[in-house]
């Protein structure tokens, strides 16, 4: 008689077969054959020389995407999530004074870890689809005196696509170090670290890079890794300690790596395929391909009588586009009526956006116009099956 008091579970007498669907929400975004058969390449261990020379490969694709000499550049291990509270734990300390901008939900995600932790956070905000000029942060410097600021460069939540120019000049002039999230821009939009004065930036694996989920580079300006090396306590999370990181990926000068955590190795087997098939387009061709494609999207949708959530053309978001509600309609509605008659997936509003848009994403590879004739075919047969009310 068998000592278990839990029967095998019936569910797993049968493999699981994922079906094939069109990533055309916020992400993630659907993998190219290339970057799954690099994932698939056999285990081995997460210190073995071989896995230092792909952890050193994806830190010089990294610098390459994100335009940067920083020496701290790497991937943490999880999600761009990971890498919000990977900038946050490890720049602030409590009572530390933050800035944050917020203008969708990846500012009020950014406040609310940094209160976690026992900063002292204020805020400037924006209505959805709303964006801040210079002036603006620059008062809100001058009057909170922060020693970060945080911004989403593409905030995927209201599809804004934010202006960087200048900004990291004036959190430099209050002795401020500026954060950034681009998650939804790198590789999709023009991003230039070093020039444009940005001291931490991180992104995620499964946006335009259409690597899997689970991976976020990130990268550190020596400004940065002073504050974050000159602590006064030390970071909430082992996990994302910056000195053991660090020291991980090979990043701080000494003779040998310590083991801090097991790596996950088929994560960096995609995403070194990943950086490396966005340099084997470029990324000037690559932020050319996005924006030519989101035009094209754009102008399909106004020709088929939809409104763009952002008014501004010159603040849209190449890589996520938000559109309004059509009036009379449930989003919901419209929503399952495209997955389940085309296998596409499109998204309606997340935080501060919810019930006011639809979501449609065309990253890396579903850039394309023939991406773009899909969704503009399935909204229009959506538009046309779907209920709509006459109130």
């Amino acid at each position: 008689m068998s000592s278990l008091s839990v029967p095998k579970p019936s569910c797993l007498n049968k493999p699981f077969v994922a079906p094939h669907r069109f990533m055309f929400g916020p992400g993630p975004s659907n993998v190219p054959p290339r970057i799954l058969e690099a994932g698939a390449n056999p285990i081995i261990g997460h210190m073995h020389p071989e896995i230092f020379e792909i952890m050193n490969d994806i830190k010089s694709g990294i610098q390459y995407a994100f335009q940067t000499h920083n020496n701290l550049t790497f991937a943490v291990s999880g999600t761009g999530h990971t890498a919000m509270e990977c900038a946050l734990f490890n720049t602030l300390e409590p009572g530390d004074g933050v800035l944050i901008a917020v203008n969708g939900i990846w500012g009020e995600r950014a406040a609310d870890m940094a209160e976690r932790i026992g900063a002292k956070v204020n805020t400037i905000a924006a209505p959805p689809g709303g964006c801040f000029t210079n002036d603006e942060i620059n008062k809100a410097l001058s009057k909170h005196r922060p020693v970060l600021m945080f911004l989403a460069h593409g905030e995927s939540s209201t599809g804004v696509l934010h202006s960087l120019d200048g900004i990291g000049d004036l959190c430099h002039q209050y002795g401020c170090l500026l954060l950034v999230d681009s998650v939804a821009s790198m590789g999709g939009a023009p991003l230039y670290m070093d020039k444009q004065g940005i001291d931490i930036l991180y992104t995620g694996s499964q946006k335009v890079l259409n690597a899997p989920p689970g991976s976020a580079p990130i990268s550190f300006s020596p400004r940065a890794c002073q504050k974050a090396f000159n602590r006064k306590t030390k970071p909430v999370s082992f996990f994302l300690d910056l000195a053991w990181l660090a020291n991980y990926w090979g990043c701080d000068d000494k003779p040998a790596r310590t083991y801090h955590h097991t790596g996950p190795v088929s994560a960096f087997y995609s995403l070194r395929e990943a950086l490396r098939m966005l340099a084997e387009e470029g990324l000037e061709k690559s932020w050319e391909r996005h924006r030519t494609v989101a035009e094209y999207f754009h102008t399909g949708l106004e020709d088929m009588g939809l409104k763009l959530f952002v008014k501004d053309k010159s603040r849209r978001l190449p890589t996520v586009t938000t559109i309004l509600a059509p009036p009379g309609y449930d989003w919901k509605e419209i929503t399952s009526f495209i997955m389940k008659t085309h296998n596409l997936e499109v998204s309606g509003g997340l935080g501060p956006s919810v019930g006011l848009v639809l979501r449609v994403g065309l990253m890396g590879c579903n850039s394309s116009r023939a991406s773009v004739d899909m969704v503009l075919n399935a909204l229009k047969g959506a538009l046309q099956h779907c209920h709509k009310s006459k109130v």
